[in-house]
């Protein structure tokens, strides 16, 4: 990370605001918690954040009296959400050596641990143990191809029974603990969709996005990489049917965004210049150059690519099933993404391979509004019908600390 902190701001930003962290806490943590009984919930980054957020909500509902310490492993996390009130103290995780692991569990001393998804870092997981901390993963997924579940696979099966409980979101991942000795666990569905119902329910009023839209059929473009953006651009550049595009990067990068504006046929224009303009110029293209609106933008389309699937991996198309549109992505890293594929079976969800593919795709949702408006109550339906995995979470915690 050292080295790499040389060529990646974002790894710096990592190194950065891990220096001096463990001697910090020991001087200010004690007199912040104030003897009072610590829950820690641990994120990798923001998508486990917004993953873990209802639980984190209702945590503090039903247990007030408790310190909650909200820890992230990626700079994209806690650098977004390093102010979020939802949690008495926000920091990054130490990096997982046995010195760094037993100094911070002996700092924080928490009574029960939340571990987002993915997350299975042995020295504290063993730490936590020692110290009789109650254990708890949720909205976790696992495949037979992790090493858990490999023939030499053995001392990372041993992390898992280091939990008191494990929530899983599918039954595949139910099974495969069960077949390898591991039953302290349970099915309870993904986090994420009561997430996104509350987002549904909350966003903003955007006044700027009406006028642009002018009564205009819109499509959302969230998440997108330049990779998104090579298919997105030829095919948007030669649609038959007038729409509106609104363009939501995954990263602000202002010397990409205006290589993709150049490339664009139609008159496009900046979210920031936008808000500034009193003129009633009409624009064909808006690139909102923030972070934080994407959800509340949903709102305003009727169809919405995600982007990612070009790439490393698909990013959330729950945001924008849960306001009824129906939803597009690229055919390449969507595999992975039960709710994917699970779109796609149920026909309120297509992945594209190029630019022809999408083309012929908005032509004909464009000029059919009733199939639109099928395939959005498709998605908002799925989304209804998977809520509820937080309160599974919830449940397992009041075993442990009510009784």
């Amino acid at each position: 990370m050292h080295i790499g902190a040389w060529f990646s701001p974002k790894i710096k930003l990592g190194i950065d605001g891990r220096k001096d962290l463990l001697n910090k806490l020991e001087l200010s943590f004690p007199a912040l918690i104030n003897r009072r009984p610590v829950a820690w919930f641990h994120a990798a980054s923001l998508g486990e954040f917004e993953q873990g957020r209802p639980v984190i909500e209702i945590f503090r509902q039903k247990y007030p009296d408790h310190f909650i310490l909200l820890t992230f492993f990626s700079p994209s996390g806690y650098e977004i959400r390093k102010n979020y009130d939802g949690a008495d103290f926000v920091c990054y995780l130490p990096i997982d050596t046995a010195e760094n692991a037993k100094r911070f569990v002996e700092i924080v001393k928490p009574e029960i641990v939340f571990f987002i998804k993915y997350e299975f870092w042995f020295n504290y997981l063993r730490e936590l143990k020692k110290r009789n901390a109650f254990i708890l993963s949720f909205s976790t997924i696992f495949r037979p191809g992790q090493v858990f579940f490999q023939p030499y696979g053995g001392f990372y099966r041993k992390l898992l029974t280091y939990f008191d409980h494990i929530l899983v979101q599918n039954e595949e991942s139910l099974d495969l603990l069960n077949k390898n000795g591991i039953t302290k666990c349970s099915l309870a569905g993904d986090t994420r969709f009561d997430r996104v119902s509350t987002i549904a329910k909350s966003v903003r009023d955007l006044p700027l996005i009406t006028r642009f839209l002018n009564d205009n059929i819109c499509l959302v473009a969230g998440s997108v990489w330049e990779a998104d953006m090579q298919v997105l651009i030829p095919a948007i550049n030669t649609l038959k049917q007038p729409l509106k595009l609104i363009i939501a990067p995954h990263e602000i990068k202002p010397e990409e965004i205006e290589v993709w504006r150049k490339k664009l046929s139609g008159k496009s224009v900046l979210y920031s210049e936008y808000k500034e303009k009193q003129d009633n110029d009409s624009y064909d293209y808006l690139i909102i150059d923030n972070i934080g609106m994407l959800s509340s933008l949903y709102r305003y389309g009727d169809i919405a690519y995600i982007g990612g699937s070009f790439g490393s991996g698909l990013h959330n198309i729950l945001e924008a099933a849960t306001f009824g549109l129906p939803v597009i992505f690229g055919n390449k890293g969507y595999h992975k993404f039960q709710e994917a594929k699970d779109l796609i079976q149920e026909r309120g969800a297509v992945a594209v391979a190029d630019a022809n593919e999408l083309t012929d795709l908005l032509n004909n949702w464009c000029i059919n509004p009733e199939m639109r408006s099928g395939l959005g109550i498709i998605n908002k339906n799925y989304v209804e019908n998977r809520k509820g995995a937080s309160n599974q979470v919830m449940k397992e915690v009041a075993k442990l600390l009510d009784n």
